[in-house]
């Protein structure tokens, strides 16, 4: 996608080395555009749990480029298998770093150890590019959706939450890609963006690429989302998952589950996009079975902005003594999808929805 009309990429590699690994460091948008460069597997690490990579395909991407990073220092299987064990622990609920990591260690536990370094390579950008295809084939299998509701001289309202853009994927994104591909092919449309509380990543980087390819917008508080259903300003919700169960529950940003409620009483169709490396397959019950991770208090006491002189501040926003609780993520029951749409093709949230795009799975 673009920066005012600049292509980029969410991470790749250093055109002057060839193995260092570059990604834009999210934790600085909107205010300014930093490029990282990572060297070893703690700094992937790092990147991966201080969310200056964020976004459950992107964290997969970047954990198996932190593996190749790994594998630079130590080709052991020994270290390998730690290696895996590290960066695996960073994030606990996007089952696709889970993923990205077994699809590494698959094909590099029976590769030679001379080998290794140069097939991880291989593997990764393998990785990364199969991803852009199945966020383009999202877009795609997306569109129909949004073109449903597109009238001469009226403008198509899409609510989304979180942020599951290009800038959480490493092109194209989920949820956004079939806004994306619309709003390419001249649809005339509109994005309602909630902020996204506590880490803002509606405002601070749905809003900022949304605006930066030029698709119209406007960030709204996160409890908006239901008036503005009631009043018919949105026609459809799209969002996307950092995990998708074999029955279609889906986990993502926390305040998912209490937009589907309120879509589902004033029926507004609720899209979750995910590629096929976000379900997992071994789990039917995501209220029970999915690990939400519980972020550090400070996210919810502490807000960072830009003052009015241009410096960038972080002040607590909380009463002093008062506790904070900062669940990451809720899981949204299948119940309330209307459905989901993956690289191949748009199907209801039931086992039988998903076996039918995935038949290998039965």
């Amino acid at each position: 996608m673009k920066i005012d009309g600049v292509a980029y990429r969410s991470v790749w590699l250093n055109p002057d080395d060839g193995w260092s690994v570059h990604i834009i460091d999210q934790t600085k948008l909107p205010w300014s555009l930093q490029v990282l460069r990572m060297t070893t597997r703690d700094e992937a690490a790092y990147a991966i749990k201080a969310m200056q990579a964020r976004g459950a395909p992107l964290i997969g991407a970047v954990a198996a480029y932190g593996l190749c990073l790994a594998l630079r220092a130590d080709v052991s299987t020994e270290a390998m298998e730690r290696d895996v064990a590290l960066l695996n622990a960073t994030r606990p609920t996007a089952v696709n770093l889970k993923w990205a990591l077994d699809r590494m260690l698959t094909r590099l536990r029976n590769t030679p150890k001379p080998e290794r370094v140069a097939v991880a390579y291989t593997e990764a950008m393998l990785i990364a590019e199969e991803d852009v295809k199945q966020n383009e084939a999202i877009g795609r299998h997306g569109l129909p959706l949004i073109e449903a509701f597109a009238k001469p001289g009226r403008t198509v309202n899409v609510l989304t939450h979180c942020n599951a853009g290009w800038l959480a994927t490493v092109d194209w994104g989920t949820a956004l890609a079939p806004i994306y591909t619309a709003y390419n092919a001249g649809i005339d449309l509109h994005v309602w963006v909630d902020e996204t509380r506590p880490r803002n990543q509606g405002a601070a980087l749905t809003a900022w690429e949304l605006g930066k390819h030029g698709v119209p917008h406007t960030v709204v508080v996160d409890n908006a989302g239901g008036h503005l259903m009631q009043h018919g300003r949105v026609d459809l919700a799209i969002v996307g998952a950092d995990r998708v169960t074999r029955s279609g529950d889906a986990a993502n940003k926390i305040g998912t589950y209490l937009k589907a409620l309120a879509a589902q009483d004033n029926n507004v169709p609720f899209w979750i996009a995910a590629p096929s490396s976000t379900i997992d397959w071994n789990v039917a019950d995501g209220v029970a079975e999915i690990p939400i991770e519980e972020r550090s208090e400070t996210e919810v006491t502490e807000m960072t902005g830009r003052l009015a002189d241009g410096s960038i501040a972080t002040m607590r926003i909380a009463a002093e003594g008062s506790a904070a609780a900062n669940p990451a993520f809720d899981v949204t029951p299948a119940r309330l999808l209307t459905g989901l749409i993956t690289e191949r093709g748009r199907c209801p949230a039931t086992e039988t929805g998903l076996l039918k795009l995935f038949p290998e799975r039965e």
